[in-house]
């Protein structure tokens, strides 16, 4: 096992909504989007963070090994965005896959699919991929990059029988329009490998970071997604 070097964020133990069972979730810094919603805006610059080896980072995983087991839980990657790491990720995830345990990839999917990229899916059991915007004008003004490479990369991983679970944030007047989930609902039947749909509701509780760091929060104005906000999607949507 390389003994590669990766700047983390933060680590949760107990993770319970991050991919199936009990995780452990390892949230990486560094994204280079900008999303507007973002609740993570610390995650975002590239040289902070602390600094960990895998080998590190496996020894506590191990600890908690019995319990993430017996949840038929796993270890899951999330961020900021965890592959812009990604020879880290090849090597914790290889040698995560020959302890036995799950391994789960929490990305936004843009990134071009180079030999790299390929191989850290190759030993990721499941992803879950952030559908920023289904229309490309949109995604581009939401977090500033086109959606064409998160799109190809969900139809690669249908391609390679790869698990999905897609994800989407709800966010009132940007993400809701009938026209655009029906648009999402079409593409998502074109993916052969779709486990889960997950709508997340759009909450504003990540704007006090914004604000520390001395940057004016972009949706200040827009109102949190409630439960009916949610049914309506998930009718639209045809999911439950």
């Amino acid at each position: 096992m390389e003994d590669l070097k990766a700047r983390i964020h933060s680590v949760e133990t107990f993770g319970a909504v991050d991919g199936p069972g009990i995780r452990y979730v390892i949230f990486f810094q560094g994204c280079a989007l900008k999303c507007k919603y973002c609740h993570n805006r610390d995650t975002w610059e590239t040289k902070a963070g602390k600094e960990v080896t895998v080998s590190e980072l496996i020894t506590q995983i191990k600890k908690y090994k019995e319990y993430i087991k017996y949840s038929k839980g796993g270890v899951t990657a999330t961020g900021g965005e965890p592959l812009l790491q990604q020879k880290f990720l090849i090597e914790l995830f290889a040698e995560l896959k020959k302890l036995g345990f799950h391994t789960a990839l929490d990305t936004s999917g843009m990134f071009q699919l180079t030999d790299d990229v390929k191989k850290v899916l190759s030993v990721t059991d499941l992803v879950l991929l952030d559908i920023k915007h289904i229309d490309d004008k949109k995604c581009k003004d939401l977090v500033g990059f086109s959606n064409k490479l998160e799109l190809e990369f969900a139809k690669y991983l249908s391609d390679n029988n790869i698990p999905i679970w897609i994800r989407q944030v709800l966010i009132p007047g940007i993400t809701d329009e009938e026209s655009d989930l029906i648009k999402l609902k079409e593409f998502i039947k074109t993916l052969k490998t779709v486990e889960k749909v997950e709508i997340h509701p759009y909450h504003n509780m990540g704007a006090f970071k914004w604000k520390e760091l001395g940057y004016v929060y972009p949706l200040e104005n827009v109102r949190n997604a409630n439960e009916q906000d949610v049914a309506r999607a998930k009718k639209i949507l045809e999911i439950e």
